[in-house]
């Protein structure tokens, strides 16, 4: 018997025994008469008296039916028990087998191998010699049994008749196989073809191979009949229901649903159907809440009904991915570790000491009660102090992930809840999609720049995040795409802002602030030398052995070209700095270079910032005050003078209301004292005073400058000058009163950064002193003020000589 696909191939000759076509591995000697050439297939079952082709691509393989074709002998066929094996050992292969004859050997013109085998009998393996460079084995051939009982025939007869039916429901059967049911004679040989065409699996075929007894398999071969021939029944029934109901400009949906309903009354495992059983038991192992799985299967129903061209059903997957994806059971959580905690925060971070402490605690608190509702961290400071890479250190100390969550231009709702399933394209939220790629329940999430969201048309998102932030409620968050309650109390939430006054009151209420101020230049300096230096080395190309940078050239950097709270732009100069040696390393002009004080104006170019209070002119009517920025404390010049006029104040330099309101109460204080002071009253009357705060184009605002401005119009009216080295801050009453301002810190480092060694500050602002950094304590003095004679005294000048008179007693004409 020939198969119609090798007829255009070219049979091998095989009469020379030296020839392998090609094949490695050929033995030189003939295999012993007691042994049997065994060649391992995969997904292939043969039968006794069945007729099949089968393609040998693997070396070994092809040796062996070579040497089979060359010694005139039949050979072994032995299915692999596991098909993904490419080498197959004897351990890998089934034991019971069917002994087959080569028909007929052909290679094709692209190299590939073909056999057609014809089953002769079953054997079993007792024992395997050799695995190289083929299997052989010793084998026990089972002789099939002629018995004739009538229980038996019986089978054989029904069998047939079933056979027969199973051939007249499909619609095209090769002639010769009806025959061959219709003519068989033997139980075994019947119940092997049908084995053989029957539409199963290889394991089941395997089974069948493996059931020696005739009455075991024939029921065996029976009952997988039986079905195949309901499934066909229902088949045609579903395919005339189908037809008849739609026209003939239905055609392709009558295909797809005929096709449908066939797959699922075969209950094959077809692609549609084995996703369906795959998405079943990724439900069932996701360890959901009891609501949530009863959707999810509710869902998968919905699935399963549906055609998979739809439209809906590609949303309804979507779905049933994000629902199985998500952590829905909470994994064990490691031991927090408080000394390794510390280990991990000194190591990324230099300073913040209050800051480090307090995260410690946090920490404890943490470990000592797993289960309870920590609260949320909002680091606020100015940008570059290292608020998100906290995150980062804290989510290390823990001993989980970490997922960052950027809110900065946020303006929509949905972006924090989700979008509801009916829009196209619709997907949850940025919190449930930070939590899918984090892959847990108690991840740290940073909340990323929380004061630059902002509201639109599509709502407002800071509205949103007042459940995803209250311990109390956020254990049953519901987004709007997954309509099922998620639990983020495990989540470790840490949000970070550079100012609070845009965040709105609820939503600061939920959070704990820790306030991140700007570092000393002394502290600048240990964090360029430990960690900015080695970064951009490494960024750069350059190795350390390459460049020496001195830490007088870190310092100049830091005062002359830089003017910052953080070291972003610290980090930037010194990159620079380093990317102009990598150019002499790359040219190989220079194999060491030195970054100095004297090769830096080379290098970046002349310094940016000059020292203001060494520029200054020591004239009456200027006072050094103090300022808070969004991006820590500067010092501010406040400069008066007087013009003709009619007693009024004049006020320049893009005052906001606040401060020229405290302009206002300095001029009227100054007045209400004027006899005091020694100020002749005749001055006020004829006499404008101009009062201007540079920079002019930068807008100023808050009371605190009260002291500095009434400092400086003493010093414009006395003629005593203001101290060169002190600069103040601190608000004033109409009493005189210096009353407490906020930034004390941030002030207090901008004076020492900018060389100033005295400060002058509200008494009542002693509680902040603990705040300030110890290096900026020790450069400076401190003098506490109650009341604005006190600032007198302490920032003007005294009198060249005891007798000389206030400037100028007399009006200007």
């Amino acid at each position: 018997m020939t198969h119609p696909d090798f007829e255009r191939f070219d049979p091998v000759r095989m009469a020379d025994a030296g020839g392998n076509n090609g094949a490695s591995g050929a033995t030189n000697g003939n295999v012993p008469a007691d042994q049997l050439i065994v060649l391992p297939v995969r997904n292939f079952v043969l039968f006794p008296g069945v007729v099949l082709p089968l393609s040998v691509g693997r070396a070994a393989s092809i040796a062996a039916a070579q040497q089979a074709v060359r010694e005139g002998r039949p050979i072994g066929i032995l299915m692999q028990r596991d098909a993904s094996v490419e080498e197959p050992s004897p351990t890998d292969l089934h034991r019971m087998g069917v002994v087959a004859n080569i028909l007929r050997y052909v290679t094709a013109p692209d190299g590939t191998h073909h056999l057609v085998l014809q089953g002769e009998q079953r054997f079993h393996v007792d024992e395997f010699v050799r695995e190289k460079p083929f299997v052989t084995a010793r084998v026990k051939r089972l002789e099939e049994s002629e018995e004739r009982s009538s229980e038996i025939e019986a089978r054989f007869v029904h069998l047939q008749g079933q056979a027969t039916e199973a051939l007249e429901l499909l619609p095209q059967v090769p002639a010769e196989l009806v025959a061959a049911v219709r003519g068989s004679n033997s139980p075994a040989g019947l119940a092997d073809l049908v084995a053989a065409y029957i539409d199963i699996s290889a394991d089941e075929k395997q089974e069948l191979l493996e059931t020696v007894d005739i009455v075991a398999r024939m029921n065996k071969v029976s009952r997988l009949l039986a079905h195949r021939i309901e499934v066909l029944r229902l088949s045609q029934e579903i395919s005339k229901q189908t037809k008849a109901s739609l026209d003939e400009r239905q055609r392709e949906v009558l295909l797809r649903e005929q096709m449908a309903a066939i797959q699922k009354q075969l209950g094959e495992d077809d692609g549609n159907s084995q996703d369906i059983a795959d998405l079943e038991k990724a439900i069932t192992d996701a360890g959901m809440p009891e609501d949530v799985e009863q959707m999810a299967r509710k869902e998968l129903g919905r699935l399963r009904r549906m055609q998979d061209a739809s439209a809906e059903y590609g949303m309804v997957r979507t779905y049933l991915d994000w629902l199985i994806a998500l952590p829905w059971k909470l994994p064990e959580t490691a031991p927090i570790d408080i000394a390794e905690a510390r280990k991990i925060l000194d190591e990324d971070h230099f300073g913040l000491d209050k800051i480090k402490r307090r995260i410690v605690e946090y920490l404890a608190v943490r470990k000592l009660a797993p289960g309870g509702k920590a609260p949320i961290l909002c680091f606020a400071g100015p940008p570059g102090v290292g608020k998100t890479s906290l995150g980062q250190s804290i989510a290390r100390a823990m001993g989980r992930k970490f997922v960052r969550v950027s809110l900065g231009g946020v303006h929509d709702e949905a972006e924090i809840r989700g979008h509801r399933r009916t829009y196209v394209g619709a997907l949850p939220g940025n919190i449930i999609q930070g939590i899918r790629k984090a892959g847990t329940r108690d991840c740290v999430m940073m909340l990323d720049e929380i004061d630059k969201m902002g509201s639109g048309i599509q709502g407002d998102p800071s509205a949103a995040m007042l459940e995803v932030l209250d311990p109390e409620q956020n254990g049953t968050f519901r987004d709007n795409y997954l309509g099922v309650p998620f639990d983020l109390s495990r989540v470790v939430f840490i949000a970070t802002a550079n100012m609070l006054d845009t965040i709105p009151g609820p939503l600061r209420d939920r959070m704990e602030i820790i306030q991140l101020t700007g570092y000393t230049d002394t502290e600048k300096l240990q964090i360029a030398k430990r960690y900015l230096v080695r970064r951009q080395l490494e960024a750069n190309g350059v190795k350390p052995e390459q460049v020496e940078v001195d830490d007088e050239a870190l310092k100049a950097i830091i005062r002359a070209y830089t003017r910052e709270a953080g070291v972003r732009n610290l980090e930037r100069e010194v990159g620079r700095a380093v990317r102009h040696v990598a150019v002499g390393i790359a040219e190989g002009s220079v194999s060491h270079a030195r970054i100095s004080v004297d090769t830096l104006p080379e290098m970046l170019g002349p310094p940016i910032f000059e020292d203001e209070v060494a520029l200054r002119v020591s004239v009456p009517g200027v006072a050094t005050g103090l300022a808070w920025t969004p991006v820590g404390g500067d010092i501010l010049f406040i400069e008066a003078t007087r013009v003709p006029g009619r007693g009024g104040l004049i006020l320049t330099g893009q005052l906001g209301d606040v401060m020229k309101e405290s302009a206002q109460a300095a001029w009227s204080l100054v007045k209400s004292r004027a006899e005091e002071l020694g100020i002749d009253p005749e001055l006020f009357a004829k006499n404008d005073v101009h009062v201007h705060v540079p920079a002019g184009a930068t807008p100023k605002d808050g009371p605190s400058a009260g002291v500095a401005m009434f400092t400086a119009l003493v010093s414009l009216l006395t003629g005593r000058t203001v101290r060169k080295d002190t600069a103040m801050t601190g608000e004033i009453s109409l009493r005189g009163l210096v009353l407490p301002v906020g930034g004390i810190k941030e002030k207090v480092v901008a004076a020492a950064r900018a060389g100033l060694t005295r400060v002058m500050l509200p008494a009542r602002n002693r509680r902040d002193y603990e705040d300030i950094p110890q290096d900026a304590r020790d450069r400076l003095e401190f003098v506490w003020l109650e009341r604005v004679d006190e600032a007198m005294a302490n920032a003007l000048e005294p009198r060249e000589s005891p007798d000389q008179p206030a400037l100028p007693l007399k009006a200007a004409s």
